[in-house]
């Protein structure tokens, strides 16, 4: 049977590690009637953690989809992993889905990535909502989180139910707001919820205000869906997935408070054109999808899964029109469609196939080689040029350099890593010029760790890696201009090209910017990009010390050039040799990744950890208390200080200490570490 839009919600799950997002997709799972019994994840035998490394750590690795049938509703679940090394793969579930429910353990709290997840939700323009779990737990102190939750993401977080008798059930705030709640009156909470609502509805406003009439929750519904929308709210449910308590009550708040495909913010397409039709000139116009069934389609894939066995399986969401079993798709700007041989629904890593799918709906199709991560489906060949608004991803600075155990295998080892690159945005394949040598990135020790995991043990292949790389850069403080001459005559047609530019530096993180304000026909237009290429090769192997450059513009004003000589390789070299003089004259720096870190650790360990942070040139930028007596210290510390950190963490705490990090920004390395870093390079050049 397929579900029209409005009888179907869509929900990702956020939150940090442990905060019980898998166990409570078990548990709504089973109070909607799609589980005869509940999974554990210490038995391994939960829906959503299926995948053999998953139940090994015991924590989600990717995101999973799972569904229910639920009072005529049709509830996606996408439950997202919370390790910071994996939240690539949590943001890209937010394409997905109508709601972000970001879940928050009582017991720890707001955590790295609670933060994190709620404002990944915010910048997508997603509904919000928070889940707190783990309500009947020892020592959880309710009023106190709730306060927190108020300071961190603002007053507009309202709870919607309240926990009462010791956290073994919840009371209604919102639908029947009676009984009594263990920390706040029930009548203020609905009272609270109603003055927030009806803030965007000026007559209701009126009525409840200056009439004095009491509001329903029929009347409060359309300006609460606006409110959701609009972030003007952000509701609390209060849940225990062990005991089950709230559940039920939660799924009443999806199933009649929470937008579906067309009430909610549909994602933003946009259409390349070109002005002309000719070359340049590109301009983005917004597309805006239509979640209806009779339209043309428009999907996403948000997820990809290849496995060695049953190869790549495509997870998409339709936002418009209907897919139908034999349908005819296209990917992207492809003119060849694929036949959509099998329909899929996910539960978990269960399939169930199925006629037809249309907005809303979360689907897979399996066996598509040409299907891959942030692909747009359609079937009308005029939207080739539609794109998804890209979503931004953390950046992967943590590398381990890997080859083959055996030689021989160099060929399979770039197809596995490619395999794994292509399910995870967030992990990186690269050959860095000159060092002949492949090294993959990720977001941290655990991410790399996993993947080394799945080469060895899903796909067979025993690799060697040496200690992680640092993604060093390099940039420029200042303006300068180069100057070059290539001259070269070697008895038959000779070499000219002659190159004056100029370089500036551009804000941190905005890349590499190439103008072209030759005039008078100095340079030839046909040479322009010759000069442009010589420039890139200096980018890819910075002049000072070897890495690569960033955040630098390149104007090219003037040059010569000859009738005969000129050719692109001398106007390639002399764009590489002007623009190495120009970077050598305009301050040039080495950068380091700089990332936030947060330290879970005893409480007694909190001076010596603050001040061995202090000797790796960290900056501490508060402490909180977390469970179990422990605290968290947060701050920022360059990652090349970090190589065995966890060794000397386990020193310090005794083996009860871990950590977690996330890319923070570049920023200058220390003037002498540069001098040993550029007379290295030098050195090395000189060798060559």
């Amino acid at each position: 049977m397929h579900d029209s839009p409005d009888a179907i919600r869509t929900v990702a799950l956020l939150g940090h590690a442990g905060s019980g997002k898998t166990s409570l997709v078990e548990a709504l799972l089973y109070k909607g009637g799609a589980l005869h019994t509940p999974g554990s994840i210490e038995r391994g035998s939960t829906v959503c953690d299926s995948d053999p490394l998953e139940r090994k750590y015991k924590r989600s690795l990717t995101t999973a989809a799972a569904h229910l049938h639920y009072r005529d509703t049709r509830v996606y679940l996408l439950d997202t992993p919370g390790y910071p090394d994996f939240s690539g793969l949590a943001i890209s579930a937010l394409a997905a889905v109508e709601t972000a429910a970001i879940v928050i353990n009582a017991q720890t709290g707001i955590e790295m990535t609670t933060r994190r997840a709620m404002a990944w939700a915010q910048a997508r323009q997603l509904c919000r909502m928070i889940i707190v779990n783990g309500i009947d737990g020892d020592k959880v102190d309710l009023p106190a989180l709730l306060a927190d939750i108020q300071e961190a993401f603002g007053k507009e977080c309202l709870p919607i139910n309240l926990p009462a008798g010791n956290g073994s059930q919840v009371v209604d705030c919102f639908f029947n707001p009676a009984g009594e709640s263990d920390f706040l009156s029930v009548p203020a909470a609905h009272d609270a919820l109603i003055d927030q609502v009806i803030e965007i509805d000026p007559e209701l406003m009126e009525l409840y205000l200056e009439q004095g009439e009491a509001i329903t929750p029929e009347q409060l519904h359309a300006p609460f869906e606006r409110a959701l929308r609009e972030g003007h709210l952000v509701p609390i449910c209060f849940t225990s997935a062990a005991t089950g308590a709230g559940v039920a009550e939660l799924l009443d708040v999806f199933v009649q408070l929470l937008p579906n495909p067309t009430e909610g913010n549909p994602p933003l397409f946009y259409r390349e054109t070109r002005e002309g039709g000719g070359e340049g000139g590109e301009h983005r116009k917004a597309v805006r999808a239509v979640p209806v069934p009779d339209k043309h389609v428009l999907a996403h894939v948000f997820k990809v899964v290849i496995d060695p066995y049953v190869g790549k399986l495509a997870v998409f969401r339709i936002h418009q029109g209907t897919v139908t079993r034999d349908s005819q798709l296209y990917i992207g700007d492809g003119r060849q469609p694929f036949k959509v041989a099998h329909l899929l629904r996910l539960q978990g890593k269960e399939t169930q196939e199925i006629p037809r799918a249309g907005p809303g709906d979360i689907c897979a199709v399996a066996k598509v080689d040409e299907l891959g991560f942030d692909a747009v489906l359609h079937d009308a060949t005029e939207d080739g040029n539609i794109h998804l608004t890209p979503l931004e991803f953390p950046t992967p600075i943590y590398g381990l350099a890997i080859e083959p155990a055996r030689r021989g295998n160099e060929q399979r080892l770039a197809e596995v890593l490619h395999k794994l690159s292509a399910e995870d945005p967030c992990l990186r394949v690269e050959h860095p010029v000159g060092t002949n040598e492949t090294v993959v990135f990720g977001l941290g020790e655990f991410h790399l760790r996993c993947a080394l995991e799945r080469l060895t043990e899903q796909y067979k292949l025993e690799v060697v890696t040496r200690p992680p790389k640092i993604a060093y850069r390099e940039t420029i403080g200042g303006k300068a201009e180069g100057h070059h001459r290539h001259k070269k005559q070697t008895g038959g047609a000779g070499q000219f090209g002659e190159v004056m530019l100029r370089v500036e530096p551009l804000s941190r993180g905005e890349g590499f910017d190439f103008v072209d304000a030759v005039k008078g026909g100095a340079i030839p237009g046909q040479f322009i990009p010759a000069v442009e290429k010589g420039i890139r090769q200096v980018l890819d192997s910075g002049p000072l010390a070897g890495f690569p450059m960033q955040d630098v513009r390149v104007t090219v004003f003037d040059g010569k050039s000859h009738p005969v000589d000129s050719k692109e390789v001398a106007f390639a070299t002399a764009g590489r040799k002007a623009f190495i003089d120009a970077v050598l004259k305009a301050r040039p720096s080495v950068l380091e990744p700089i990332v936030d870190i947060e330290v879970t650790a005893p409480g007694t360990a909190m001076g010596d950890i603050i001040g061995d942070l202090s000797t790796k040139r960290g900056q501490v930028h508060g402490t909180r208390t977390a469970a179990g007596n422990a605290v968290i210290v947060a701050g920022q510390v360059p990652l090349s200080e970090l190589n065995d950190y966890q060794s000397r963490l386990n020193s310090i705490t005794g083996g009860h200490g871990s950590y977690t990090i996330q890319f923070s920004h570049y920023d200058n390395v220390p003037p002498a570490q540069q001098d040993k870093m550029a007379s290295k390079h030098k050195a090395q050049v000189d060798t060559d």
